[in-house]
């Protein structure tokens, strides 16, 4: 017997391209006999997991005289005499190809069965036909009577045995992350489901998605450094949008009552595993509906695609049993920390007493807070944030940290916004919109004060937003979720590049520490 597996292919040359060019020389051995190693077409007639499921009651030693065709990639090859045995991979699973010297030659010509054997290695890309047979030991296979080498492959395949193991690798070179790991073809193809399931369940609510800019004149709707580009025509800077917020609001003021946008934001902060700079956001907003709505809108809407990608509300993280069955905590921030901390802030009168009671409490100020709504801001995401693992409503913010949001209609001082934590992270964000033009104004030249400050993350004022505004915008809810933190619980994926296909990484040649020196910043969904 013996066997050429990728393992043993790997370990037969003394190099990468020792391999690469035993491969090219198949090429033209190929091309010599007429054969065309990258084919134009080869028509599928079924999937490795239809077969499977078709025939998984089929008896050993069994065969359907059935002929099937499909085509996909060889993971590994047992070559033994007159017989020969390939596992061969497509998007949906892999199955057994069961190759008869004599079959073959029969049906296709005396070098038909040597070049299969001689001149293809695991990872070439091919196409069969035969019936189906389930061999004698109980291995389902289609027995081949014709093949087509479709695409030659130049580099080999990881370890068969090993897999792909090298993290950074696998990000950098997703592609043959797909190949070896079917797990991680699964998570994206459940990215798609999810993204879809949210559509689908919007519009059933009569929401209409609404594509807004990616390059835009301000930067608005968050704080977040953008990133600055420059259009050469209109000789002016652009950023790239680090939400899609101030646009689709403006189509409210228009006239439209229910909008949303899933799609890509862009903010020039740190990398992490939750966060990467670029990433996807869902944004919708809703007229006539103010925070509460959202509430009850956020924890219908997730639940529900839970139970359609998972079938259930139970969901499982990282070892932690995660139940989203609505309805969901709801606790304010002053509340969140005072259980945790004892510190009630709504009896501190001013900032420097607040200060003094949270230092002596034994927590460390680790920004510069300039007002006691931003330390208590500061002293949640310290003490409370990572504490909140079932999916909990944190309630009422300080006016001060969220200049888009609507004054609190009972507690001066605060906003009608909450935030969603699970698993210990922020999860979606949403206000009762701020409708008043001059408040708004207000806030957004507190905003630029900031910024011009150095502040590089606070907001410039965008004066056609506030123009909008002045035509009148109806009492709205807005929400924001992030779409990879939600991926990332309902695939139980670790960390936000496992979720991206082709996450930001360093450049090659600076990637020394790009996985573990890691740093995390604020304000990413």
């Amino acid at each position: 017997m013996s066997s050429d597996s990728v393992n043993k292919e790997t370990q037969s040359s003394s190099s990468l391209e020792g391999i690469r060019a035993t491969r090219i020389a198949k090429v033209e051995q190929l091309k010599q006999q007429g054969f065309n190693p990258y084919a134009y077409q080869w028509q599928c007639s079924t999937s490795t997991k239809s077969l499977q499921e078709k025939y998984q009651s089929l008896e050993n030693g069994q065969e359907v005289a059935v002929e099937v065709s499909l085509a996909g990639r060889i993971l590994n090859r047992r070559v033994m005499g007159k017989l020969a045995f390939f596992t061969l991979q497509d998007e949906t699973g892999a199955i057994q190809l069961y190759l008869e010297k004599q079959k073959i030659v029969s049906s296709m010509g005396e070098t038909a069965f040597n070049n299969l054997t001689k001149l293809t290695d695991s990872g070439d890309i091919l196409g069969v036909k035969g019936t189906i047979k389930r061999t004698e030991k109980g291995e389902l296979s289609v027995y081949v009577s014709f093949y087509e080498l479709l695409t030659k492959s130049l580099l080999p395949l990881p370890d068969k045995w090993a897999g792909l193991t090298d993290t950074e690798k696998r990000y950098r070179q997703r592609y043959l992350d797909l190949i070896v790991n079917p797990s991680v073809r699964e998570t994206f193809r459940r990215r798609s489901l999810i993204i879809s399931a949210i559509r689908h369940y919007l519009e059933k609510l009569g929401f209409i998605e609404i594509e807004t800019p990616v390059l835009q004149s301000e930067a608005g709707g968050a704080d977040a450094r953008p990133f600055i580009t420059y259009h050469n025509t209109l000789e002016m800077e652009l950023y790239l949008r680090i939400a899609t917020e101030l646009h689709l609001k403006r189509l409210i003021v228009g006239g439209f009552e229910k909008i949303f946008e899933i799609g890509r934001i862009f903010r020039n902060e740190g990398i992490s595993t939750r966060h990467n700079p670029e990433f996807t956001s869902i944004e919708l907003y809703q007229a006539y509906a103010d925070y509460q709505d959202m509430m009850r809108l956020t924890e219908e809407l997730i639940a529900k695609v839970a139970l359609e990608i998972t079938g259930s509300h139970i969901v499982f993280y990282q070892g932690q049993e995660i139940d989203l069955s609505p309805p969901w905590k709801r606790v304010t921030m002053h509340s969140a920390v005072y259980e945790v901390t004892g510190l009630d802030f709504e009896k501190f009168s001013n900032l420097e007493q607040a200060k003094e009671a949270v230092i002596q409490a034994g927590y460390e100020l680790k920004n510069d807070c300039q007002t006691l709504g931003k330390l208590l801001s500061e002293l949640f995401e310290q003490t409370v944030e990572s504490s909140l693992i079932q999916p909990t409503f944190i309630l009422d913010f300080p006016l001060e940290i969220s200049p888009l949001a609507k004054p609190h209609r009972s507690r001066v001082g605060l906003v009608e916004r909450f935030e969603l934590y699970v698993v210990g992270r922020e999860l979606a964000n949403s206000f009762s919109e701020l409708t008043d033009p001059l408040d708004q104004r207000a806030r957004l030249e507190a905003q630029a004060a900031q910024k011009a400050a150095g502040d590089l993350e606070a907001m410039s004022v965008d004066e056609d937003f506030l123009t909008a505004l002045e035509y009148g915008m109806p009492p709205t809810g807005g929400l924001g979720i992030g779409i990879d933190r939600l991926v990332m619980l309902l695939t139980n994926s670790a960390s936000i590049r496992d979720v991206i296909a082709f996450p930001l990484l360093k450049n090659q040649l600076k990637a020394e520490d790009s996985v573990t020196n890691e740093t995390t910043e604020k304000g990413q969904n």
